[in-house]
């Protein structure tokens, strides 16, 4: 079977890893990779360096990635991506039994929605869950409706797919992909990960990842301005591991934020790429994960990590009890930070499942 992965970022590309490696490494299989977006950009960290790194060589390499973060960038940026998969699709649109897509970016939407006219048999993975805080929203499920086949990471979000497909054909449960890695992956010690990245836990570690809310994108700005007071006084006792924000709307704008913010003397450590192995290794040494990712809705309770999870980008997410919601206030951030048990979160399971579900994708291929 000849299958391809569209990879946008190094968010999909950390979570396809443990399904791109048993593909690899089965005969049944010959597979391909299709880099565009940040992967190819400087300021996100040239992260196809990661794939290639890893032994892949990618099939196509396309230059997609916006120009700026504004709204007008991020739909030149899809016209642009567009496009280029129109050229692409038209060359190798017979070429691959399925190709696969992941989550809910907008250069994602534009790479699949190229495809619809080629027929393109389109398998998504993360489809049926929601983000009210972002405008993602309406990319994910319009990448539901342009795909074959739907693997999802929550049962709920299955019945969600049958919804917006009319009927329940080639709809699977398969957990969260990413859960593989934990599975997959040896981690860094500590001492390993001290030497490797140059950041000690000499004292209590908060990781920080915090992206734009996309819907009233405008209101970044007071947002941005609260999360910085409320990191301000978090150093005094924290060491603070941000990772920086990705491409979308007002993305820029928090970026530069924080940079500033950074050299003022704080202890503030800012990263543009861990890698797989080296964000959840950080993952796993911190006392505590803040943010709006979905990494902390989805991974961070298979590590026994509270999240602070602020404002509504993740509005929607079916979240475990270790997840801490909060407001985009400064003083509430704070309240809620003082509430964590100094311990870690005592659940034992993780809602997204058990860190199986590249085989279960597999075994579902091979049937198809």
């Amino acid at each position: 079977m000849k299958v391809a992965i569209l990879t946008s970022s190094r968010a999909d590309y950390g979570i396809y890893k443990p399904l791109l490696n048993k593909l690899g490494n089965d005969p049944f299989f010959s597979c391909e990779i299709i880099v565009f977006g940040t992967h190819l950009s400087k300021t996100h960290g040239n992260t196809i360096s990661e794939i290639i790194a890893d032994g892949f060589t990618p099939f196509a390499t396309l230059e997609t990635a916006p120009e700026s973060d504004s709204p007008e960038a991020i739909v030149k940026s899809m016209g642009k991506t567009m496009s280029l998969f129109a050229e692409f699709w038209k060359k190798h649109a017979v070429d691959f039994d399925y190709v696969f897509c992941l989550g809910d970016r907008y250069e994602m939407l534009a790479a699949v929605m190229s495809g619809v006219p080629f027929n393109i048999p389109f398998a998504h993975i993360h489809g049926g869950e929601e983000t009210l805080g972002a405008i993602d929203n309406v990319f994910r499920h319009s990448i539901t409706l342009a795909a074959e086949l739907h693997f999802v990471s929550h049962e709920s979000y299955k019945n969600r797919v049958s919804e917006i497909m009319h009927n329940s054909k080639n709809i699977y449960c398969t957990g969260a992909l990413s859960l593989d890695n934990l599975n997959e992956l040896t981690l860094y010690s500590k001492e390993e990960f001290i030497n490797h990245f140059k950041i000690s836990f000499d004292k209590p570690a908060v990781l920080v990842t915090y992206h734009p809310e996309t819907i009233n994108y405008q209101d970044n700005v007071i947002h941005t301005q609260e999360l910085i007071k409320a990191l301000d006084t978090l150093s005094e006792k924290y060491r603070l591991i941000i990772t920086m924000a990705n491409a979308d709307t007002m993305g820029n704008y928090i970026r530069e934020q924080i940079q500033v913010f950074s050299k003022k003397g704080k202890d503030v450590i800012l990263i543009e790429n861990f890698g797989t192995k080296g964000y959840f290794s950080c993952m796993q040494y911190v006392d505590f994960i803040l943010g709006n990712s979905s990494s902390g809705i989805i991974e961070a309770a298979s590590f026994g990590k509270y999240v602070i999870n602020i404002g509504n980008r993740q509005k929607g997410r079916i979240a475990g009890e270790n997840v801490l919601n909060c407001t985009n206030n400064s003083d509430e951030i704070l309240k809620t930070a003082d509430s964590i048990p100094g311990k870690p979160f005592p659940g034992i399971s993780n809602i997204y499942g058990n860190g199986n579900a590249a085989l279960k994708i597999i075994d579902i291929l091979k049937n198809k």
